[in-house]
């Protein structure tokens, strides 16, 4: 998935380093940053490029409310919504990305269940 940046052009510098500030992390709730680069095509206007980690296409959100495929797969099965056991697991595995990230003095300025993935391996990231 590509995501081009809608952000005014100090913004996106400032989004795009902070960005970068990540790849040397290393978490398992964390996504990591592959590769990045500042070069860009001729006549384009970005500030760069940044690889992450593939960690699938559900998110959060999607197993929230049903959206994806996984979820589409259980309409089979009875549905009352996430099991307790398997929203602790999620909160846990968001918290201790969240705690990580703050431990290296990083904020995530944009926390919402379609910002969290959910891995095959079931893990939040």
């Amino acid at each position: 998935q590509v995501k081009k940046c809608s952000k005014n052009s100090l913004a996106s510098r400032q989004s795009f380093w902070a960005e970068l500030n990540v790849a040397r992390l290393d978490h398992q709730n964390v996504v990591r940053v592959i590769a990045a680069s500042t070069c860009s095509p001729t006549g384009q206007d970005t500030l760069g490029t940044i690889i992450m980690e593939y960690v699938g296409n559900s998110t959060l959100h999607h197993i929230i409310y049903g959206t994806n495929w996984v979820t589409a797969k259980r309409k089979n099965e009875k549905n009352d919504g996430l099991s307790l056991a398997q929203s602790l697991h999620y909160s846990c595995d968001v918290v201790a990305g969240l705690a990580f990230l703050h431990s290296q003095l990083i904020v995530h300025l944009d926390l919402k269940p379609a910002n969290i993935f959910i891995t095959e391996q079931n893990i939040c990231k």
